[in-house]
């Protein structure tokens, strides 16, 4: 796989099965991900009413090993790509062949996720300064004054 993640063979208990690495600390089973073919609509000529090129990858958030902070920012950031039921769903339909469509949903999922792993950076909360503070209640003081020095005058003509 070129950039979309890197992927790497575990041995669980006998069974082969490739990660997908997210960010080093986060790696995603492939098995965990869906993938499920479709007609697709456009380009294609003769060969779009036959072949299923569009991919639909499915990804099961509630079920998934990611950690619970990852989970609720993905779910946040996907929006209406989320079902009801918790599952992430990425359609690839831009391109004409299945491969292609299947590493572009690959590479916009691993996209996804890594913006989902990245941990927002707190608020610090801030003070006026002093001499901003001077500032405006001055500008307010001008303006009040400017307000108070036409109350007086009568327009006649």
């Amino acid at each position: 796989m070129s950039d979309l993640g890197e992927a790497s063979r575990s041995d669980g208990g006998g069974i082969l099965f490739d990660m997908l690495e997210i960010t080093p600390s986060l790696k995603i089973d492939e098995g965990e991900l869906q993938l499920g073919f479709i007609r697709a609509s456009g380009p294609g000529g003769q060969n779009v009413n036959k072949v299923a090129t569009a991919v639909q990858l499915r990804f099961d958030l509630r079920a998934s090993s990611m950690p619970e902070d990852v989970k609720s920012r993905l779910s946040r950031i996907a929006g209406k790509r989320i079902t009801s039921e918790g599952i992430l769903v990425i359609e690839a339909r831009r391109f004409r062949t299945q491969e292609q469509n299947r590493d572009d949903a690959i590479q916009r999922f691993v996209e996804l996720v890594r913006k989902a792993a990245l941990k927002p950076k707190p608020r610090r909360k801030t003070k006026p300064t002093q001499a901003s503070k001077e500032a405006r209640l001055k500008a307010k003081k001008r303006r009040g004054e400017i307000k108070k020095a036409r109350q007086g005058k009568s327009y006649e003509l």
